[in-house]
């Protein structure tokens, strides 16, 4: 199964990484859960500031490189590796909104 962490390494729009403006984490039904969006963000922020992620093959590599490179506690970074590791359900691609929704439990 498909994870966040997954998402991120695959998708690309006309070859660019994906902006997180426009990343929506969502329920089955389409309702967007605010917090773990939040928080998705917060991680894709982190990962552009202060390690190439080219270089992550996963989503415990990725935490690795974080800890290492950043002052982030481990609650923190404990947080983040849950959100990489959540099991994707779906992408939606609302076009009109011009959003990816990630579709989660």
């Amino acid at each position: 199964m498909n994870t966040l962490f997954d998402v991120l390494k695959m998708t690309t729009i006309d070859h660019q990484n994906l902006t997180i403006n426009r990343i929506l984490i969502t329920d089955t039904e389409g309702k967007p859960n605010a917090i773990m969006t939040e928080l998705f963000h917060d991680v894709i922020n982190k990962i552009r500031l202060f390690i190439d992620f080219s270089s992550a093959d996963s989503a415990d590599s990725l935490i690795m490189e974080l800890s290492v490179h950043t002052p982030l506690p481990d609650e923190v970074l404990s947080e983040y590796q849950k959100i990489l590791t959540e099991p994707l359900l779906g992408i939606n691609f609302a076009a009109r909104k011009g959003e990816i929704e990630l579709i989660v439990k």
